[in-house]
């Protein structure tokens, strides 16, 4: 293996090449610089690399050996010792939610709560690509993102979602936290200083939007989803919403609100953004909400990601908006990144062509249907008085408590039953006390592991 190193040696110094070549190396491991584990050139590459006598490199590495700072296998080459420095600390990302102790059942919505990948389908589509690639597909991507995705994310849209757009009018972006960003972004230019969002919502969204300068204003959800008047008596011009499965709580928006949110972002001249997060994971027996942007696709902006449906790690996204907004949006984007990974795209849009993300969707939510169901029956058997709420969608559930459960204490003694969960007041602005809850991710589980993990939390609750 030709390895390369970047090593500054000086010819007309009084040090000897093999003392420089040494207290470089050690300088480089002590900074941080050379990573423990990290494999080095070997002599004989890295004296051509600087042009010097092999037996210079070998006697650098032969002491640095001795000393500690690497370590020599045969047949593996040479290395910095594994243990050597300390490991750095991760920084928290903006929607980290902290640190989690090591336990067997994580319920959190989010981190490892993800569903089967399709792999052998992915791969069929990205082998296919890769032979049919031309030279223009491995340069820079149009900035809305790969024509041929944007064709099939309109059609499939419109056929599943009822989604009224065309491939002019969808956008590819990096998961729906850039498309946040960037309509944040737009509404600033507009002078829009706030955005109404649900509480119950994403604590990590609300947080994000202030990082943009912007300020959420929370806007109370109830069994018919956002309160429009409640949104009207705060003055914003824009609002996000996640009207077909609300987060957390699961409810979808009823039809009379659907109603009047159009009405009263028609009569602001405002903006909707509808966070379809969970797209195509509905499982409840009978149709899903239709989107909420084809009831005013010149007010509504329609956002979807394959982070639920494929995974988050795919930074996969989209956009539908109207043509004015999405000229915008791509200025704005011009200033920040030049496109999404175009093989991406076209292994994503081989997906949907063929028939294939369907067939995916299809059997995932056959899975999701099923640990829903025995989340219910554990629910029922363990937690007597608690009762799952929503609509049967997605990849987590809404486990209201009996009133005199105190959901704290619940919550910090869960990881002593190696159960992490969150409670619904982490996701309220204002935590209603009299109102505990759960949010408990389940599609990731095993059925056996789902009825383990209640039974654990029954445990949890009981006096110790």
């Amino acid at each position: 293996m030709a390895l390369h190193m970047a090593v500054e040696v000086v010819r007309d110094s009084g040090k000897s090449l093999t003392a420089q070549i040494q207290s470089f190396i050690k300088r480089q491991i002590a900074e941080g610089i050379l990573h423990p584990g990290t494999r080095l050139p070997s002599s004989r590459r890295l004296a051509h690399d600087l042009d010097v006598s092999r037996s210079v490199v070998v006697e650098a590495y032969g002491q640095l050996v001795a000393e500690g700072y690497l370590e020599a296998t045969q047949g593996a080459g040479t290395r910095v010792v594994a243990h050597i420095g300390a490991t750095p600390p991760v920084v928290p990302t903006l929607l980290d939610e902290g640190h989690v102790p090591a336990v067997r059942w994580d319920l959190r919505t989010g981190g490892r709560n993800l569903p089967p990948f399709p792999r052998r389908e992915w791969l069929g589509c990205y082998q296919r690509v890769l032979h049919s690639a031309t030279p223009a597909d491995h340069g820079y991507p149009p900035l809305a993102g790969e024509p041929g995705l944007r064709v099939e994310l309109a059609r499939y849209l419109g056929r599943v979602r009822g989604v009224r757009t065309t491939a002019d009018q969808v956008m590819v972006v990096a998961g729906f936290s850039q498309a946040l960003g960037l309509l944040c972004t737009v509404l600033g230019q507009d002078g829009v200083d706030a955005i109404g969002i649900e509480d119950p919502g994403h604590p990590g969204q609300r947080q994000f939007i202030r990082e943009t300068g912007l300020r959420p204003v929370p806007v109370p959800v109830d069994e018919d989803g956002i309160d429009v008047e409640a949104l009207a008596a705060t003055g914003v011009r824009a609002v996000l919403v996640t009207p077909a499965h609300q987060f957390p709580t699961g409810g979808a928006l009823s039809e009379h609100r659907r109603e009047a949110l159009v009405r009263w972002a028609r009569d602001v001249g405002g903006l909707v953004v509808e966070d379809d997060y969970d797209g195509g994971l509905w499982y409840e027996r009978g149709p899903r909400p239709l989107a909420l942007q084809r009831l005013a696709p010149d007010h509504v902006v329609y956002a979807g990601t394959a982070s639920k449906s494929l995974a988050p790690g795919l930074r996969l996204g989209w956009l539908a908006a109207p043509p004015d907004l999405l000229a915008r949006l791509l200025r704005a984007r011009a200033r920040l990144d030049l496109g999404t990974e175009s093989l991406t795209q076209l292994a994503f849009a081989e997906l949907l062509r063929g028939g294939l993300f369907d067939r995916h969707l299809r059997r995932l939510n056959a899975r999701c249907r099923d640990r829903r169901d025995a989340l219910e029956e554990a629910v029922r058997r363990f937690l007597p008085g608690a009762s799952v709420i929503g609509r049967a969608a997605g990849l987590h559930a809404y486990v209201t408590l009996p009133r005199h459960t105190d959901e704290a204490a619940l919550v910090a003694a869960a990881p002593r039953r190696s159960v992490v969960v969150r409670g619904g007041a982490a996701f309220h602005v204002r935590p209603r006390w009299d109102a505990p809850a759960l949010v408990v991710g389940h599609a990731h589980l095993p059925r056996s592991g789902v009825a383990e993990a209640v039974r654990a939390l029954s445990e949890a609750c009981r006096p110790r």
